[in-house]
């Protein structure tokens, strides 16, 4: 996916911490509405304090759940 090879190219560029970053193989996008942009960025800036709590795999699925997005296991994990 070429959103996944810009960033990660850009993100190489914002300093040393970032050199070995990398994208695992699979991705979910979901979008928001502009009402929602303080709370997302919230979300972000507490996000690992977050995952202390809920694994990502375990966020993941419930954004497919709450979406109502069909999917199978075997397929979404590396």
């Amino acid at each position: 996916m070429e959103a996944k090879r810009a960033t990660s190219k850009w993100i190489k560029t914002q300093g040393t911490g970032f050199a070995k970053f990398h994208w695992q193989s699979g991705h979910g996008a979901f979008s928001i509405g502009q009402s929602g942009v303080e709370e997302v960025k919230a979300y972000i800036a507490n996000q690992a304090e977050h995952h202390r709590v809920k694994s990502f795999e375990e966020e993941f699925r419930s954004f497919l759940k709450r979406y109502e997005i069909e999917f199978d296991e075997r397929y979404v994990w590396d």
